[in-house]
């Protein structure tokens, strides 16, 4: 993944340095009206954390030195990926975060990865925007089915994308979604979903990215 074109930039952001105080750190949030900023240390260089809005208040709130070193409330320290780091050490690191903080190869802060972007990935892998059918296909992981529904689909239409993901809590384990051209017809999609059935290849849904749902 090149995360390196997707991040938003150190230049491009709003951030704290780790001498500001609480107070002074809550007039930096509250001009750029961010709830979150990176932390950074006097150089600029060392990502050290994040520092959120709600915090500054409930430490306000409370009666708390307002004096104090942002570092005193500094959060998601080790919440950290690479320029060069995985799509899955990614999803599995910004989880519940509005960002996460990408670090260079010289582990020198260079920007954040926003859950926005990370979404628009997912979304370009869905090919949601070329796409006409996004078949959700259950299997039960046997060595060769991907290949074998690959086959079966391709004999009627070409591929647009393909996603396959692991379940776990029944005997279909897996679920491979496969979006299937923008020109495809309804008859042709109705003919791959009784092929596949043939093959005991359950299609547990069918979605129509042209008329989508409510």
């Amino acid at each position: 993944m090149l995360i390196e074109s997707i991040c938003i930039p150190k230049r491009q952001l709003t951030i704290v340095t780790e001498s500001c105080t609480l107070e002074e750190a809550l007039i930096i949030l509250e001009e750029s009206g961010y709830r979150c900023v990176p932390v950074l240390d006097e150089t600029g260089k060392i990502f050290r954390g994040n520092i959120y809005k709600m915090h500054i208040y409930r430490h306000k709130a409370n009666g708390g030195d307002m004096t104090l070193p942002v570092t005193h409330l500094i959060k998601n320290a080790t919440k950290f990926i690479h320029i060069n780091s995985s799509f899955f050490k990614i999803f599995f690191t910004i989880k519940e975060l509005p960002y996460i903080a990408v670090l260079d190869n010289n582990d020198h802060f260079f920007g954040i990865l926003t859950h926005s972007s990370l979404l628009n990935i997912l979304s370009q892998s869905w090919n949601v925007n070329e796409g006409r059918f996004a078949l959700t296909i259950a299997s039960t992981g046997k060595k060769g089915d991907l290949a074998t529904m690959s086959k079966i689909i391709a004999k009627h239409s070409d591929i647009a994308s393909c996603i396959t993901l692991d379940i776990g809590k029944d005997e279909y384990i897996r679920r491979t979604i496969v979006t299937l051209p923008a020109d495809t017809t309804d008859e042709t999609c109705q003919l791959i979903i009784k092929a596949l059935d043939k093959k005991d290849f359950f299609v547990a849904e069918v979605e129509d990215l042209q008329n989508p749902k409510d």
